[in-house]
């Protein structure tokens, strides 16, 4: 007799992914040349420590953008603690992919408790699988507060209505990674130019447009639909890069990896309603590729800016 698998609906899933589990407290030891004590050196002596699930990928390896978002989870629970005057809002992200992630295991975040000012609130994130870091983050929150306010203007693209998304386009084709598009993505994603999987466009263009939103609805919790943002925004920020060179994602020759992920949140918005992706490549070098993208909620209020440099290479032969 085997156990049975229960397959969550994929929005489900996501939440049930962004559901850590408060594992403890680890203590940090740092010894001086002379044996003694000097954790406060390094500016942290403990962390708090969670762990979350993985999603099964076709490849095996742990969707970034997931990590990205268990991560702000992990930082973020911390911060609701800081005073009686409501959460924090993350501002800010910087994170570095390590290594890739094991699909089949669960992942553990050390958060380390930096400083809670008057205002900012800082916190440095360890995701560890096997004993060794995959990713590591720098993010910052903050009291809500009034000041000086403008933002670039919301390109004007095609709305999403009336656009095919990637779902629709791989439906019914029998291959692991169209059944992934089609079925167990929790991100809705309908690029405005063209499907980067099969057609780079006449054009080759440094610059990509995606309309996505969660393909359910998702509960009321700011710190959630922030971590959702982050998820969905490693989907396609890369795709500039492609585009500029004329490729796609399935070109056989092509080895991309993300390096880095960084992320700005300016304004309040849900990750269930429609959101534009406007993304820019300014610069490829050395089998690296820079992107920039900026996101939009349909009422034209730019919701964050986004910058990621990923590992760009084509294999000869």
């Amino acid at each position: 007799m085997t156990d049975e698998i229960t397959v969550l609906p994929p929005i489900e899933d996501l939440i049930d992914v962004l559901t850590l589990k408060d594992v403890g407290t680890a203590h940090i030891a740092v010894t001086d040349v002379a044996g003694r004590d000097a954790a406060e050196s390094i500016g942290a002596t403990s962390a708090r420590v969670f762990e979350g699930r993985s999603q099964k990928m076709p490849h095996g390896r742990v969707f970034g953008g997931q990590v990205l978002a268990q991560c702000v989870m992990a930082a973020g629970t911390t911060v609701r603690e800081v005073d009686g005057d409501g959460p924090r809002p993350i501002h800010s992200l910087h994170g570095y992919f390590m290594r890739p992630g094991d699909d089949t295991l669960p992942i553990r975040f050390a958060v380390e408790e930096m400083r809670d000012g008057r205002s900012f609130s800082t916190r440095r994130v360890h995701a560890v699988q096997k004993g060794a870091p995959i990713m590591s983050m720098t993010c910052s929150f903050q009291e809500r507060a009034g000041g000086l306010d403008h933002q670039d203007p919301m390109p004007e693209v095609a709305g999403p209505e009336g656009l095919a998304s990637l779902a629709e386009a791989f439906r019914g084709i029998d291959h692991p990674g169209a059944r992934h598009l089609a079925e167990a993505r929790p991100i809705e994603l309908r690029p405005v130019e063209s499907n980067m999987f099969l057609d780079a466009g006449p054009e080759q263009v440094a610059t990509n447009h995606v309309w996505m939103r969660a393909i359910g609805r998702l509960p009321d919790d700011p710190l959630l639909h922030a971590a959702v943002l982050a998820y969905s925004s490693d989907y396609s920020l890369l795709e500039p890069v492609l585009r500029r060179h004329g490729l796609v994602w399935t070109d056989r020759r092509l080895r991309v990896a993300s390096l880095d992920h960084s992320m700005w949140f300016h304004r309040d918005a849900r990750a269930d309603d429609w959101l534009l992706y406007a993304q820019a490549s300014p610069s490829a070098i050395s089998g690296r590729g820079l992107s920039i993208g900026q996101i939009y909620a349909q009422d034209g209020a730019l919701v964050a800016t986004t910058a990621q440099e990923g590992m760009v290479r084509l294999k000869e032969g």
